[in-house]
């Protein structure tokens, strides 16, 4: 078979009732690798042009003797742990396909890396969706989500555009864990999101190892799982009659629901910054002072705050934010759409001597 490189584009997504801890083998999962969430989860897609942009080319060669994986031009080593789990869903493709050949990944994200705004989200997302293209695989989204989640949980919500669900699932083998959309990029466009980026510097703790410190450790997280539930229940109400006050006061909430579990950990896992908390509070004298919710804040396992608001009160709040010292850049996001197949001619691989094309993001 003809080597076939495949090359997509995706988006992260920001979960507004948020999704933190893996269940543990036993409970009601039979494996701890198959990112089994304790709660279930809603996020929205974001897009912003060339920002907020993963880019990935995958190929399989038999000239390949074993998988390599280059990030922002930088060569991986896969020997390590985390990236190892990562690739369990390659793994699975490549079972799939009934195939044992190997990978050549290209990936560039356009925003930082491990900060806390679901770079690992959009690159799983556009690692499996292209390498199952690239296998010749047609297996659904839902499947596809299924198996996306092996390598990152939050990544199954970034294979669908718009407003997406992750069903928790209940069956231990994960295949009724999966995600799907609510509705469409094209379904409350009104929506804007305005992204903070306190620091750009890689977080402390990364997600993975705070879940699992959260889930041992905290006796606040006992409470989680049925709280998440019933935001779920509620924020989904709320989108369903494009209800803004009552959607932003449950997106806040959750957030901030989930990060007191994150405070309740031993040792204490702080992602928030001063400047996240000065935005919080921005945010919250504004919604006082207009006497209705006119922006709610959010924040994932990073200090960077994401702003949900109207159209029409975008530049009430950004003259708000724009007095707080210390924020580095704003991006405005809207709602956008699942991942994309790009042309041959956006390939990041070489695809005769199968290298990284230097200098092509």
């Amino acid at each position: 078979m003809e080597d076939k490189i495949v090359t997509v584009s995706t988006r992260p997504n920001l979960a507004l009732v948020k999704y933190w801890g893996k269940r543990r083998k036993g409970e009601e999962c039979e494996d701890p690798f198959l990112n089994l969430p304790q709660n279930s989860s809603l996020s929205i897609t974001l897009e912003s042009g060339k920002d907020l942009l993963t880019k990935t080319s995958v190929v399989f060669s038999g000239k390949l003797s074993k998988d390599e994986f280059y990030l922002d031009g930088k060569k991986q080593d896969l020997e390590d742990k985390e990236l190892q789990e990562r690739f369990l869903a390659i793994k699975k493709l490549r079972e799939l396909a009934g195939v044992n050949t190997k990978a050549l990944v290209v990936s560039y994200n356009t925003f930082p890396t491990a900060s806390g705004l679901a770079s690992s989200a959009s690159g799983l997302a556009a690692l499996t969706f292209a390498a199952s293209k690239a296998l010749g695989l047609d297996i659904g989204s839902e499947r596809l989500s299924e198996i996306t989640r092996i390598g990152s949980g939050s990544a199954c919500r970034s294979l669908f555009g718009g407003f997406v669900v992750w069903d928790r699932g209940r069956k231990p083998d994960g295949s009724d864990s999966i995600a799907w959309q609510l509705f469409n990029e094209d379904y409350w466009h009104e929506i804007t999101i305005l992204i903070c980026i306190t620091t750009p510097k890689k977080k402390k703790i990364s997600s993975r190892l705070g879940m699992k410190n959260t889930v041992e450790s905290s006796e606040f997280f006992k409470l989680r799982p049925k709280i998440a539930e019933a935001h779920l229940k509620q924020i989904t109400e709320a989108i369903k009659k494009k209800d803004f006050s009552a959607m932003g006061r449950i997106i806040m909430k959750d957030a901030m629901n989930m990060h007191s579990t994150m405070l309740d950990t031993m040792p204490p896992i702080i992602y928030l910054n001063d400047i996240s908390k000065e935005i919080i509070y921005a945010i919250e004298d504004l919604n006082e002072s207009e006497k209705r919710i006119v922006g709610a804040y959010t924040f994932d396992a990073g200090p960077n705050a994401c702003i949900i608001c109207m159209k029409s009160d975008k530049a009430k709040i950004l003259s708000k934010i724009n007095e707080i010292k210390g924020i580095e850049r704003i991006i405005e996001a809207k709602v956008g759409s699942g991942p994309k197949l790009l042309s041959e001619s956006e390939s990041l691989i070489d695809i005769k001597n199968l290298t990284p094309l230097q200098n092509k993001k």
